[in-house]
């Protein structure tokens, strides 16, 4: 019989609760053994029955997960990364716009190394990471990376005082720069492109552009990329969270993808 893969969620918003419904009605052979998240009666009382509350770090030693799933925010990472890493084989983490801080990315490298377990990077609200990661390995000249949102999507972050998002007319570019500036300005809307980033030619030279599109209805992604292998050009168009127009249905997708990768036998 094939053994319940034990999962510890760092987080229980938008993004993991769609993870953690995706599981049940998929019947995945997975349990949820323990939850970390903001210490209130409601968010207590919003944990599935029986699910563990993880108060501090040194509650996953009890649990021994086989997978630790962060989507909490980059602040989180710092704070329990060293006790995932140290008892579960495998972290993943989803707020990959942490990485663009090269001191954390290389602590968390040297955790990961010193306990022989490893940090999994989910492709999140994109696709294609698998081309351009296979690409880079003769090198890539270029890569970009557009983000078009609607206005509603950009609320609550700087574009706010760039851009009249309640009365646009038409789709306004209001943010050109790197990934790594992409990323610490929009730390909810600009994971993906340090996914990109990683898989091609890094932060500082993949370049990125925010759109919001009053006339679209979908959070949309383009990459360009262009090297000794070619050239490709990849869009999607990814319907928001429910919950959370800043995030993508794609994204919890992908990690169920990661999940279910560690128990299926023939892995694509």
């Amino acid at each position: 019989m094939q053994r319940r893969l034990r999962l510890a969620f760092i987080g229980w918003g938008a993004i993991n609760t769609r993870v953690g419904a995706l599981l049940r009605e998929r019947k995945t052979p997975a349990e949820i053994v323990g939850i970390a998240t903001i210490d209130t009666p409601e968010a207590r009382a919003g944990l599935p029955s029986g699910v563990r509350f993880l108060s501090a770090p040194s509650d996953l030693a009890d649990l021994k997960p086989d997978l630790v799933i962060e989507a909490a925010g980059r602040a989180a990472i710092a704070q329990w990364a060293p006790a995932a890493l140290s008892v579960a084989p495998t972290m993943i983490v989803a707020s990959t716009s942490a990485f663009c801080d090269d001191d954390l990315l290389a602590w968390l490298i040297d955790l990961a190394d010193s306990n022989g377990s490893q940090i999994q990077v989910p492709s999140g609200a994109i696709g294609g990471i698998d081309a351009l990661a296979s690409a880079a390995v003769l090198g890539l000249d270029d890569v970009v990376h557009q983000i078009i949102k609607p206005p509603r999507a950009w609320r609550n972050t700087p574009a706010e005082q760039l851009v009249d998002l309640d009365n646009l007319a038409e789709r306004k570019v209001f943010f050109s720069g790197t990934a790594r500036q992409a990323a610490a300005a929009y730390p909810q809307n600009a994971n993906a492109t340090v996914v990109t980033s990683l898989a091609g030619v890094g932060l500082d030279k993949t370049r990125v552009d925010m759109i919001a599109d009053p006339g679209s209805k979908l959070n949309s992604h383009r990459i360009v990329a262009g090297g000794a292998f070619g050239t490709m050009e990849i869009t999607l168009e990814n319907k928001p969270l429910a919950t959370n127009p800043k995030s993508s249905e794609l994204t919890a997708l992908s990690l169920v993808r990661l999940i279910e990768h560690r128990i299926g036998r023939l892995i694509v």
